[in-house]
Formats: C-alpha cells, sequence, structure tokens
C-alpha cells in the first residue's frame, strides 16, 4: 500500500502544531495520536464507544473520543473531525473521508497531495 507523509499545521482553540500527517488508501476515518491533542483542542465524549478495525487480523482498538480540527494543506484552511485513537502508530492519518468530502488527490507516483482550489472559498448556499 502506498502512502503520502507530509507536515501539516493543525490549529484547535488551544494552540497550533505541525504534525506529520500520513496520507494513504488504507483508513476511512481521519484519526489523530492521543498524545497531540492535548495542546490543540479539548476532546468531545462520543455518544458510544466504537472499536475500530485495525490492520492486524481481528484486531479492534476501542474509541470514545474525537476532536474537530483546522489544519492547512498548502495554505488551504480546511476543517475536519479526528477520532482520538489509543496507541496509533502515525501522529495524525487523514482517511479518505476527508479526503473526498475535501477534495484532496493523492499523487503517489509523484509523492504529492492536491487540493482542489475551489474548496478555499466557503460558500453558504
Amino acid at each position: 500500500m502506498s502512502v503520502i507523509k507530509l507536515p501539516l499545521l493543525f490549529v484547535g482553540s488551544k494552540g497550533e502544531k505541525h504534525l506529520y500527517t500520513m496520507f494513504g488508501r488504507g483508513a476511512n476515518l481521519s484519526c489523530i495520536n492521543p498524545e497531540f491533542v492535548e495542546n490543540l483542542e479539548i476532546p468531545i465524549k462520543l455518544g458510544r464507544t466504537r472499536r475500530i478495525l485495525t490492520a492486524e487480523e481481528g484486531a479492534y482498538i476501542e474509541v470514545s473520543e474525537r476532536v474537530s480540527l483546522d489544519f492547512f494543506l498548502h495554505d488551504v484552511l480546511l476543517s475536519d473531525e479526528f477520532l482520538v485513537v489509543p496507541g496509533l502508530s502515525e501522529e495524525v492519518i487523514l482517511g479518505a473521508a476527508t479526503m473526498q468530502k475535501r477534495r484532496i488527490k493523492l499523487d503517489f507516483e509523484h509523492n504529492t497531495v492536491f487540493v482542489d482550489p475551489r474548496v478555499a472559498k466557503m460558500q453558504l448556499i
């Protein structure tokens, strides 16, 4: 499986930090390592704990919190929800749902990530 890793600036109500963000094809939802949440944002309890399947066959991780964070990709301000995943091996994983919603495209051949410039223009319809 191909992956791209880039440092992105994440911003929450408590601060901001550059975090290495993994873009890949394997993760459905966006996740953040709990180690970095404390200085960025106040986590919110999920209504129900979620059991998330890991890459190890039959193994699950229980997730009970989430955070909403802003992040910058090529100077484009984006925002989304991140599950706070105990034991996450990466600092941040940007999931397929976030990439699709924010029109983020991956070019594995050139190790590059693109964001549709129209996403930068906020619209209320």
